[in-house]
């Protein structure tokens, strides 16, 4: 009953809003589309705990086991760590220079898909807000033009209705906007929370694997 009570109201607050309210609202529905995807590629498909994941990786590669780190990271492909890892980890027998390219051509690779549409939550929080400015000011025009013809005992019921559009637009405009800009912020700082692992333990990766090819080079002489 209650959730009922409630989409009643939403509806009646559309319709009482004017059009600017039916755009804003579509920019709300198209904004918390954004926000579930990047929210489930963020904080699950190309996120992992990169500590752990790490300490998987140098441990076989300590073992000089490069199949069993390739495992690892074959059972989080999907994860933008994982997949910088194993491009490095593909070229391990190659100088230090091939493996540092490997390591930044696959960063560019993943780093699009870390901020994909994360732009668009931005640009949707700005509309947001412009959009309702434009409901307030086209509710305030509509009543004052309306009130200049009306009779006396009208005036009062169309202004108030107008000023009622005016300010439902204004309200539903910075709802969309607040909470857009504050999921854009969250989505925005994990994208740079993944970016930070990648270059933290791109770099620890490197470092294996030249110690393991100094390793190496010391043993066959």
């Amino acid at each position: 009953m209650e959730q009922q009570t409630a989409a009643l109201s939403m509806m009646g607050a559309i319709q009482h809003g004017g059009l600017a309210m039916w755009f804003i609202f579509l920019s709300g529905a198209v904004s918390l589309g954004y926000i579930i995807e990047r929210s489930v590629r963020l904080y699950s498909k190309l996120n992992i705990k990169g500590s752990s994941f790490m300490l998987e990786i140098q441990k076989y590669i300590l073992a000089n086991d490069l199949d069993g780190a390739l495992r690892v990271c074959n059972g989080a492909k999907e994860a933008a760590l994982a997949r910088v890892i194993k491009a490095g980890l593909m070229r391990a027998s190659k100088d230090e220079q091939q493996i540092q390219n490997a390591i930044d051509a696959a960063s560019l690779e993943v780093i699009p898909s870390l901020e994909k549409n994360l732009p668009y939550l931005a640009l949707i929080a700005n509309v947001a807000t412009l959009l309702g400015l434009l409901g307030t000011i086209s509710g305030l025009i509509k009543s004052f033009a309306a009130v200049a013809m009306a009779d006396p005992a009208q005036r009062q019921a169309i202004l108030s209705a107008g000023i009622s559009e005016a300010m439902f637009a204004t309200a539903f405009g910075l709802v969309v906007a607040i909470v857009t800009m504050i999921a854009h912020s969250m989505l925005s700082s994990q994208a740079q929370r993944i970016l930070g692992e990648i270059d933290e333990h791109s770099v620890k990766l490197l470092d294996l694997l030249s110690a393991r090819q100094v390793q190496h080079s010391s043993e066959k002489k």
